[in-house]
């Protein structure tokens, strides 16, 4: 049952996947980075479990302590917590200057674009202002990152059960002569017609 538990855990971790499709919207670089990371090691958690190779859970288990970590930067971030600023490049790697895909398409959310006078061409019209937003753009990505530590947390706690678990079925694995290099009852190993050969000369 406890087995089951985590592998559900495993795949509601999954839905990281929802998130990366919405940074890879907004081109928002690092989170992309770390999305991927992250859904590789759940996956590699999954096989581990499904498989029984504790030495992947315990990947998993470490893994998920950096992803705990990495999205209460991300809450820090769009708090602007400790000189921290949502409107930074950082996210993007200072490649460009986009944010967040929520903070022009979040829930009610209207964008409003005028025209530049004086300029012409493709890129005619610059983006204004955002209102009429139901929640600011930032408490979604708390969300997000909330939600993801909290699963991460209880995904890491079931992981060392799981692995612990293992680990006490390998120990109680044990049978006559098992995992000794020199059993205890040491079979003569010589095939029988060389023993007959003997005993008839």
């Amino acid at each position: 049952m406890n087995f089951v538990i985590h592998l559900l855990l495993l795949f509601f971790q999954l839905a990281a996947l929802e998130r990366q499709v919405f940074d890879f919207l907004g081109y928002q670089w690092a989170p992309i980075l770390a999305n991927f990371l992250h859904i590789i090691i759940v996956i590699l958690g999954l096989f581990g479990t499904i498989q029984y190779r504790p030495r992947y859970i315990v990947v998993y288990a470490i893994w998920t302590a950096i992803w705990v970590t990495w999205n209460i930067f991300i809450i820090c971030f769009y708090l602007e917590v400790g000189g921290l600023s949502k409107d930074s490049e950082l996210l993007t790697f200072n490649i460009s200057q986009h944010q967040s895909w929520w903070s022009e398409n979040g829930p009610g959310c209207v964008r409003k674009e005028a025209s530049m006078a004086g300029i012409k061409g493709l890129d005619s019209h610059s983006y204004i202002s955002v209102i009429g937003c139901a929640l600011e753009y930032r408490y979604i990505e708390v969300m997000h990152s909330s939600v993801q530590i909290l699963v991460a947390l209880v995904g890491f706690v079931y992981a060392c059960y799981v692995v612990s678990v293992f680990t006490e079925e390998e120990d109680s694995f044990d049978f006559i002569g098992g995992f000794d290099p020199f059993p205890l009852y040491h079979v003569n190993e010589k095939p029988t017609n060389l023993l007959c050969k003997q005993t008839y000369l």
